[in-house]
């Protein structure tokens, strides 16, 4: 190890281990030019926020700016390493293009003004619009970026205090999907599995989840398993030829839109070859023999048939599935973002729950996240459900909350179903939403049918407030836009894809008068002046430390259980993982250990629904077919998509991530290298279709739907026969549309083409389901597209030069020391390296990490 270019090698080096062994310690730095450790004034404990899996860091700072990060060897999820986004996005931060001042519209255009004019315009605005129409006219769009207290404070407000329906955070647009498919076999949303399942697994299946791209510390542990004794075999469910497939055992790739009928198939030959654990589904689960009856229909010869897949290959597929001792499966946006999304999800549920395969080492279920605290706007209700996986149809939960937050049941709306995104869009085109706040996210750039949505925000009729760190596309179209403080400039918590809950500490001040999205939060609610029952403030904290106590007493006795965490307790050590209460002292590592579940009728989130048309069971009918809280198996029927190719529209258009980028570039797009290694969109086609249509790397290609039409640069990559790929990061704050295109036909949002359509369970957006055609409208010239080479957009050319960083991407690699006492918890860095802030009365709290818990839980392996 030493200096490695981390753009040329985002997954780093490798450190070889086998089964049953702890992931060796790899500590990553990378610090400014110029700047050397012991330059270095402070280490501040924090964790990254430009994806979903949690990477433990400590903020380097000098004379109050950020200089760098370095990994912290003593955390589970990382043991020391960080990705490409960990190492070079901070840099963002400092960019001269912040936000400084609130901005307020006038005459048409945003001007500066002071924080007292831009929220008595908000405020006043509120009070107008529920004296006139009351809360229904009231919504809020938040995001997967903020901290936990910030989320709860929003659902407070919005939900106690103004008492409208109307609130959902745009992890509706990732990984809705994910919580959905949870409690509908589960009874309740949270990860069955753990990262740590890496590191038992003998097979590893990933459904539509390129995690080489999305999670690229997780994707290096994957690696190193690869690198070291006895493999696993590997899965790879993925239309393109990503990295994943590469290392595949087998790859399937599916045509879109077909993903049920694989599953179908691929549980057909579980059940029909014996390889389910008949034991382990009478006693914990319900629903088997419609499913029996239902993959019956879906033998592999169909599936080969409708997905286009070698019959040999979900076969070999279906027997690596069936066979596993230890089975660790997890799902990302190739499922969630595609037709039947909560259908297919489900089906990877199936799977562990007919296999018996839940709640031991290596026996993982991971419906995946896609931003660093997407689990907080779902446990605290900012998604529009009711704070910790409450159940908003059942009357004692609702009183339950009403209990937490001393006021009446009725003031909690749960008279129908929360908002969703996609429904309070529709309702502020038709002018019953007329005050729309969005914080930390871009709609303007990640929505669906992008023209339309301009539409809907650019309305005189919409009063849009933008809380924002830049002038994003969204904020650009806003009546008060207010500037926000982001990671290191303040302080809170917030949980990963497997339940582990991190601190981030304020390592540095925002910018000029930008503030902490909790203090934005509690000033709305005080001069709106919000009170509970008893004629008490509503919202009883003033800082993040109070939040997160009272979002501990919100949080007690329910799944998503908190009262045994702490400040203190997630100071210095490693990040632990919720449940974590008396029971469970030192967090819980696996749910479902001995098929307990959440899904008792008085116990349960949801009561579920119908997998085609979305419809709630009612309380009576759950609690007939789950009255002792088992798993619950779903069956479902493949039904065609809305949109099918045709001859005007032959391709099938999927868009998604690529490694270098996050959402809509707002911070990566501002850190050199990240910027360097993908500057500009493109779009991908397999080789086969570019011969047949006479295109080469680098032209210029315009990709139309019926919705719009966007230009890039193709790259000829692996992709299926009869697809396409766009990334969706571009999009036009640093261009001269501004908040868009400067016409139709030079689009550059992948957006620009989705269709507006959603899973019918989930309500999330379908991106992955466009039918599109391809024009060429100039030649490339032998210039190759400007897409990276390292990743899934690999080219089949050759002779395009590699991707690499250089030495302004040279990051540190350091071996750390071995872990000690076995299980996963790595050797901790000297606490006299990282600052830790004063501690409250009463004397510190030893630091804890995650070790004990379930740790210790014997290996009994693979039930058969």
């Amino acid at each position: 190890m030493g200096s490695v270019d981390r753009i040329g090698q985002p997954w780093g080096s490798r450190t070889p281990y086998g089964p049953g062994e702890s992931w060796p310690v790899r500590v990553d730095t990378y610090l400014a030019d110029g700047v050397r450790p012991d330059d270095v004034d402070r280490w501040v404990q924090s964790a990254s926020i430009l994806h979903s899996n949690g990477d433990a860091l400590d903020i380097a700072v000098r004379d109050g700016r950020i200089v760098g990060v370095r990994g912290r060897a003593v955390d589970r999820v990382n043991h020391g390493r960080l990705g490409p986004k960990d190492l070079f996005g901070w840099q963002a931060n400092a960019s001269p293009d912040r936000l400084t001042r609130p901005l307020v519209r006038r005459d048409g255009r945003l001007v500066e003004t002071d924080w007292d004019t831009a929220m008595g315009l908000v405020v006043d605005r509120t009070r107008e619009l529920l004296d006139e129409q009351g809360a229904s006219a009231i919504g809020f769009y938040t995001s997967g970026q903020l901290f936990l207290e910030e989320y709860y404070t929003l659902a407070l407000i919005a939900h106690g205090g103004i008492g409208t329906n109307h609130i959902d955070g745009n992890t509706r647009l990732c990984t809705a999907t994910a919580a959905e498919a949870l409690k509908e076999s589960f009874g309740c949303d949270g990860q069955p599995g753990s990262y740590s399942d890496v590191d038992h697994a003998d097979v590893v299946v990933l459904y539509g989840h390129n995690m080489a791209e999305t999670q690229t510390v997780l994707w290096s542990r994957v690696l190193d398993r690869l690198a070291g004794p006895n493999p696993p075999a590997v899965v790879c469910v993925d239309p393109r030829e990503t990295p994943v497939a590469r290392a595949a055992t087998v790859h399937l790739a599916p045509r879109p839109s077909t993903n049920v009928v694989l599953m179908n198939a691929l549980l057909h030959e579980i059940v029909r070859h014996g390889w389910v654990d008949e034991e382990y589904v009478a006693a914990h689960a319900v629903g088997f023999e419609e499913l029996r009856q239902r993959v019956g229909e879906y033998p592999p010869e169909r599936a080969a048939e409708v997905c286009d897949v070698p019959v040999e290959r979900i076969r070999e597929a279906a027997r690596l599935i069936g066979t596993a001792e230890r089975l660790l499966s997890t799902v990302l946006q190739g499922f969630y973002q595609s037709h039947q999304a909560t259908a297919a999800a489900v089906q990877v549920n199936n799977i562990h729950i007919v296999r018996g395969m839940l709640g031991r080492p290596g026996c993982g279920l991971l419906q995946m996240n896609g931003q660093p605290s997407a689990q907080n706007t779902r446990e605290c209700g900012a998604d529009g459900d009711l704070p910790a996986f409450r159940n908003w149809t059942n009357e004692t939960h609702v009183k339950d909350l009403a209990r937490v937050w001393n006021i009446d049941p009725m003031r909690i709306p749960h008279y129908s179903p929360p908002t969703n995104l996609m429904q309070m869009m529709r309702y502020a085109e038709e002018g019953s939403i007329r005050f729309l706040w969005v914080s930390c996210t871009n709609p303007a750039v990640s929505l669906p049918e992008l023209s339309r949505i301009r539409g809907i925000l650019r309305q005189r009729r919409l009063f849009l407030v933008v809380q924002d760190i830049f002038l994003s596309e969204t904020a650009q179209l806003a009546d008060v836009v207010l500037p926000a403080a982001t990671w290191g400039e303040k302080t809170g918590t917030f949980t990963n894809a497997d339940r582990t809950v991190h601190l981030s500490e304020k390592a540095v001040d925002p910018p000029g008068e930008a503030r902490p999205d909790l203090d934005i939060f509690l000033d709305y609610a005080r001069r709106l002046d919000l009170r509970d029952d008893d004629g008490q403030p509503l919202v009883k904290w003033t800082d993040p430390e109070g939040a997160f106590a009272a979002w501990q007493e919100c949080s007690a006795g329910r799944p998503c259980d908190y009262t045994g965490l702490s400040y203190a307790r997630l100071r210095g050590g490693s990040g632990i993982q919720w449940p974590c209460d008396a029971e469970h002292p030192d967090g819980t590592e696996r749910l479902y250990a001995d098929g307990a579940f959440w899904a008792a009728p008085d116990y349960a989130e949801t009561y579920g629904r119908d997998l085609v048309t979305g419809a709630p069971l009612e309380p009576t009918e759950y609690a007939a077919l789950n009255p002792s809280g088992k798993a619950v198996i779903k069956a479902a029927e493949y039904l065609p998509p809305h949109e099918l190719p045709s001859e005007e529209y032959p391709f099938q258009l999927v868009t998604g991530r690529t490694l270098y980028h996050f959402h809509s570039r707002t911070k990566t797009a501002r850190a050199p290298q990240l910027q360097a290694a993908a500057p500009e969109v493109w779009v991908e086609m397999a080789a086969a279709d570019a011969t047949e249509h006479g295109f080469a790397e680098g032209d210029l290609l315009e990709v139309a739907t019926p919705r719009g039409a966007v230009r890039a640069r193709l790259r000829v990559t692996g992709i299926r026969r009869d697809g396409l790929f766009l990334p969706f990061h571009y999009g036009y704050w640093d261009a001269s549309g501004g908040s868009g295109p400067e016409d139709r036909e030079r689009g550059r949002a992948a957006n620009e083409l989705t269709i507006t359509d959603w899973d019918p369970v989930s309500k999330q957006p379908l991106f992955k389901s466009a039918v599109a055609r391809v024009t060429r409208v100039g030649s490339g010239d032998g210039t190759p597209a400007p897409a990276p080479t390292t990743t899934a957009s690999r080219p089949v050319a050759a002779g395009i030069p590699e991707t690499a960083g250089g030495p302004a991407a040279s990051a540190d690699e350091r071996p750390g020391q071995p872990p000690s006492g076995g299980g996963e918890r790595p050797a901790q860095l000297p606490i006299s390296e990282v600052e830790r802030p004063a501690q409250p009365p009463g004397g510190a709290a030893e630091p804890v990490a995650a070790g004990a818990g379930r740790f210790s839980e014997p290996d009994r392996g693979g039930r058969r």
